[in-house]
């Protein structure tokens, strides 16, 4: 019997630099390259052009009282601010908050007040969120906040041209007091229930992650890579930023936010070779009416994470748009990101129906949640990762992190998965988003994948709902195709008749056009059952809303 265990042993050694010092070594190795174009405004950076703006930053920063161990916050959507503000704040060893672009005013003044933000890097606004309002509400219950820098505003120029004034030679200076260890940034996870937690991450956990993710896509410095997704999670900063820069690579900025039509344009206009996207945008880009009039022939590779990825849209990814090499990722925040990646080498199978195997320099294991016991590979039971990736801790949140994080450092990410003989991963749910019906344990992503074969089906949840004969029974929300004539509760029964077994056919269709989700792309369940109550006039289980 082989065990649910494995450790990812290369022959590439860790870095240990800090992020500065990493970007450093790029600058000295590609200055004349190009590191970043930002396709709204039309701007682009060599790595030299941006090593001196990272500098103005960092040094017009440190002018406002920011020294090692400070929290900046950002807020905003895609820009190329964002990315400078990045690399300041690590050359500085100030910790930077990273703020959900959709958050509303309580959310905001949450995310200020726990991490104790001293400066706040803003948008004025973005979509229909008025920023410099929220911000001018929720500033006198901050008290930590200090400074309020507006991008685009006077208050960015003046604090550039501040720092251009300043010595780099200063910042050489700080850059020897940071360690790799260092705390560096706050990510504050999806918080699909509740106050979201600030998982705290160091230069040598999300520099070393983008590093690998960068490694097993074969990146080198004639890659560019189009980043839709946004930088303010791991999905942006750590697999898109700095998975570039920690290989000579440009980072592509297509939109502010998410757009198909604009992804696409950056793609054939800048040569993209990877992409990179949660399910929920390929479907979009896939759906887009621009596709077929723009040569995409450039593209070779991405990267598809953030929720369980469709193996029909995967197929489509590889033969629509060439991404022959397009690589699964699975991984959460608190893991700064990636903990299994496919390989380029492994076969389409392998790629539309695992997340691959263990991440270099990590170890991972599937154990019965019940006892903690690694299960025999085959057996369903929780992920658990453990290494260099692994946060620091909630920020001030000691309990919390004891929830997730065992005496051993191993995560327990509360995800169900499976390990196969050789090694490779399937995610089959959320340990809360397990449904029991009649005894029987039902895996919902089994059945979403199995409604991705449904011609009128183009993206399906699958949910549980209280049930007073078998406890609880399938709902299933489903997408349709534009022009599809609907989908009743019995067309679908009778689609799944003779191919699911009975206990996994849903009971109630519920047609949507669209999932509530988070910014990220990951589906909000919990709200979706909430919904489902009304829906089907239904009462709440006991211990489950």
């Amino acid at each position: 019997m082989t065990l649910s265990y494995a450790s990812g042993v290369s022959a590439t050694p860790l870095l240990g630099d800090t992020i500065g010092a990493n970007l450093a070594k790029t600058v000295a190795a590609f200055p004349d390259r190009d590191v970043l174009v930002e396709r709204a405004s039309g701007r682009r950076w060599t790595y030299e052009q941006f090593a001196d703006d990272v500098d103005a930053v960092a040094l017009g920063l440190r002018d406002l009282g920011i020294v090692k161990g400070d929290r900046v916050g950002i807020w905003a959507p895609n820009c190329a601010e964002w990315m400078l503000v990045q690399y300041a704040t690590a050359k500085l060893g100030a910790i930077l908050v990273n703020i959900n672009p959709a958050y509303r005013l309580h959310e905001l003044e949450f995310v200020l007040n726990q991490a104790g933000v001293r400066t706040l890097v803003s948008a004025k606004e973005f979509k229909t969120s008025d920023y410099a309002a929220m911000i001018e509400e929720a500033r006198p219950r901050c008290p930590a906040l200090q400074d309020v820098v507006f991008i685009g505003g006077p208050e960015w120029d003046a604090l550039v041209a501040e720092g251009r004034e300043g010595d780099p030679a200063v910042l050489s200076e700080i850059g020897r007091t940071l360690g790799a260890d260092d705390p560096i940034n706050i990510q504050y996870t999806s918080g699909t229930t509740g106050f979201p937690k600030g998982a705290t991450l160091s230069h040598h956990n999300i520099l070393n992650n983008g590093y690998f993710v960068g490694e097993l896509c074969g990146y080198d410095e004639e890659d560019r890579v189009c980043v839709p997704v946004p930088f303010y999670h791991c999905f942006g900063m750590v697999m898109g930023n700095l998975a570039a820069t920690s290989h000579g690579a440009c980072v592509v900025i297509p939109a502010p936010a998410f757009d198909p039509a604009a992804t696409l344009r950056a793609v054939a206009a800048e040569r993209c070779t990877s992409l990179y996207g949660v399910p929920t945008m390929f479907i979009s880009v896939l759906a887009d009416p621009s596709l077929e009039s723009l040569d995409l022939s450039s593209l070779r590779t991405g990267i598809m994470a953030g929720s369980p990825c469709p193996v029909e849209v995967m197929k489509q990814v590889i033969e629509r748009l060439g991404m022959a090499e397009v690589a699964i990722c699975y991984g959460m925040t608190e893991t700064s990101p990636v903990s299994t990646q496919t390989r380029a080498g492994d076969s389409l199978d392998r790629r539309v129906s695992t997340v691959g195997t263990v991440h270099p320099h990590l170890e991972i294991k599937i154990v019965d949640p019940a006892t903690g016991v690694t299960v025999p590979r085959g057996e369903p039971g929780e992920f658990c990762t453990r290494g260099y990736s692994v946060m620091l801790g909630y920020w001030e949140e000691p309990a919390k992190t004891a929830e997730v994080i065992d005496a051993a450092r191993w995560m327990h990410t509360g995800d169900l998965a499976v390990m196969d003989d050789d090694g490779y991963v399937s995610i089959t749910g959320r340990i809360k988003d397990m449904v029991i019906r009649g005894g029987e344990n039902i895996y919902p992503r089994e059945i979403e994948e199995f409604l991705y074969t449904h011609p009128d089906i183009v993206d399906a949840q699958v949910i549980g709902v209280p049930d007073e004969k078998y406890g609880e029974e399938l709902m299933a929300w489903v997408r349709l195709r534009e022009g599809a004539p609907g989908l009743t509760a019995g067309e679908l029964r009778s689609f799944c008749e003779g191919k699911l077994a009975h206990y996994k056919i849903p009971r109630y269709v519920h047609v949507v056009d669209e999932f509530p989700m988070t910014v990220t792309g990951k589906v909000r369940k919990v709200q979706m059952r909430e919904e489902a109550l009304g829906i089907l006039g239904l009462d709440a289980p006991p211990g489950r809303g």
